[in-house]
């Protein structure tokens, strides 16, 4: 039996006894694991800069650096989102629907865990923490494979972890990291069905992409993010100018980060020069089209690649749009299907919008940047689903368990 098999199965064991916990036991554990991280969050970040120094070596990019750091306030936020999951109610046992049926029959759908679920993820050590406090609050046994860019960052958050779940009374196997020094163990975690339950994977297209066609585990498809923002002919430019900014600014290395800003024709000429210049000032490299490129002489010209570029950078694609069919035309073609935002103050317009654009969320007169699990009150999430089925847009509790029904007779026989 390989080592990925050998956690698996270990998880496996794990999961029984998660399935069965309490709310109780499984609170006093994320609160244990929230205090424990905290209290050693010195030793994390210590850990933290033997990943930032070989990133560094390795020439990444400090966007990519970004992602990867953590100081001890990352670690605190980290922290707190498992005292946010805490308080959350616990999914597991609530009913999706029940009733009576005409022979008397008691019919109950609940929510269960999926049992032992496998985490695949890029560059940020936060989702570690994040990751295996929604596994444990929903009952399920989390595997964690992160990258080797944060092998340190990784152990050392796991080991706090782990001991923390340990010292609560419940099982340490519900926490386990998959060695990242190569790539075997992805290939396994894959090829692990009948041991791991359903399959995440967090991060690039690549990463993705070859998940889901791979894996023989089911798997819950996570996306890229080419978020869009559309600011219409009736846009308040005040708050225009303050939902593209943020949406680009705020944090230049999330999937949430707006990568693409399409203008409407009858406006551009009045808030083109006011976004370009806050941009730039940002720091930002603007890729516009031939219109956008008359604006400034800072705009580089924006190729085919740019439309449907997730930067993670600090850059965007800028376009002026004749009308509001063809911002909805342009983002079809080029859009993720992760976060899609319009500024106006037109209802109908804004309806147009929500009604046709095909996304995950979308934001009126709001940053694409509120996609989160945290900003929406479900506290930390396992990702940002793209998908169609069972789940789409930030994953919560609810969205880590799935169903069975509870049928409860008296002595019913079928005639």
């Amino acid at each position: 039996m390989s080592t990925v098999q050998q956690q698996a199965t270990d998880a496996r064991v794990a999961a029984i006894d998660l399935a069965a916990a309490t709310r109780a036991e499984k609170d006093e554990a994320l609160l244990l694991m929230a205090a424990r991280l905290r209290l050693r969050a010195d030793e994390i970040v210590e850990a933290n800069k033997v990943d930032i120094a070989n990133a560094r070596e390795a020439g990444q990019s400090e966007a990519m650096i970004d992602r990867l750091a953590l100081t001890v306030d990352r670690v605190g936020a980290m922290a707190a989102g498992l005292e946010q999951l805490a308080a959350l109610p616990d999914p597991v046992g609530d009913v999706v629907r029940g009733s009576t049926l005409a022979n008397g029959l008691e019919l109950r759908q609940v929510r269960v865990p999926f049992g032992v679920v496998g985490i695949i993820y890029e560059g940020r050590p936060n989702v570690t923490a994040d990751a295996a406090g929604i596994c444990l609050k929903s009952g399920n046994a989390a595997l964690l494979r992160g990258s080797g860019s944060a092998l340190s960052s990784n152990a050392a958050i796991v080991s706090v972890l782990r001991k923390a779940v340990a010292d609560a009374g419940l099982p340490a196997d519900a926490v386990q990291l998959l060695d990242a020094t190569t790539r075997d163990s992805v290939k396994e975690l894959m090829r692990a069905r009948g041991l791991v339950d359903v399959l995440i994977p967090r991060g690039g297209a690549s990463l993705i992409r070859t998940v889901v066609e791979e894996s023989t585990v089911p798997v819950i498809e996570t996306g890229v993010g080419n978020c869009h923002v559309y600011v219409d002919e009736n846009a308040d430019l005040e708050k225009a100018l303050a939902v593209a900014v943020n949406s680009k600014t705020q944090r230049l290395s999330t999937c949430n980060t707006a990568e693409s800003l399409l203008v409407h024709a009858a406006i551009a000429d009045t808030f083109l020069p006011l976004v370009l210049t806050e941009l730039i000032d940002h720091g930002v490299t603007v890729h516009g089209d031939a219109r956008v490129q008359q604006v400034s002489s800072d705009v580089v010209p924006a190729t085919e690649e740019d439309w449907g570029k997730e930067y993670l950078s600090a850059d965007i694609a800028v376009a002026v749009v004749d009308s509001i069919d063809d911002a909805l035309d342009h983002i079809r073609h080029y859009g993720s299907g992760h976060t899609e935002a319009i500024v106006s103050e037109s209802v109908t317009a804004t309806r147009r919008f929500a009604a046709r654009v095909d996304a995950a969320a979308v934001m009126i007169n709001a940053s694409t940047r509120f996609t989160d699990g945290g900003e929406f009150g479900f506290g930390a999430e396992i990702g940002i689903s793209t998908q169609k089925l069972h789940a789409r847009g930030p994953m919560g509790l609810p969205e880590l368990t799935s169903t069975k029904y509870i049928v409860t007779g008296n002595g019913h026989s079928r005639v």
